[in-house]
């Protein structure tokens, strides 16, 4: 029996055979996931219809399923409206999962074209597609090492 919230069956295959330095993309509704996935990476289309299912949902339940030791958002280029403005509100609310589940990562925003190419590379183990609305959602996670006695 599973002890953690994510229960998806494939995504639980996917994950159980990931190791340290896998990546998982969980993708917003306008990525382009099926052009981008690594050689080594399966996709996963959990965008019902649109808002359903959000990025922040998935995340929620992929904290309590593995390690995470690095959080990366797509770097948002200059001349974008968030770019002169802040974090896009979406971030914030990553920040707030990773602290209620005491997972002690920094957001790190890599180049957009940076940030395809660490999508696209062999590290990539599993792609989420959801049906995000919100713009610049798209968060690339590096599982971490389990502790021992975790």
């Amino acid at each position: 029996m599973l002890k953690h919230q994510l229960i998806h069956p494939k995504i639980n295959e996917v994950l159980g055979r990931a190791g340290h330095h896998a990546k998982i993309l969980i993708a917003d509704g306008n990525y382009p996931a099926s052009s981008t996935l690594g050689p080594n990476a399966e996709l996963v289309s959990l965008n019902l219809m649109p808002g359903v299912v959000s990025c922040t949902q998935v995340l929620q339940a992929l904290v309590t399923a593995i390690p995470i030791e690095a959080a990366n958002t797509m770097g948002i280029p200059e001349g974008d409206p968030y770019a002169l403005g802040g974090d896009p509100p979406i971030w914030e609310e990553y920040r707030r999962i990773f602290a209620d589940a005491n997972v002690d990562v920094t957001l790190e925003p890599i180049e957009k074209w940076d940030f395809y190419n660490a999508v696209a590379s062999r590290d990539h183990v599993l792609t989420i597609q959801t049906a995000e609305q919100a713009l610049w959602a798209n968060l690339l996670l590096t599982v971490g090492v389990r502790k021992p006695g975790e």
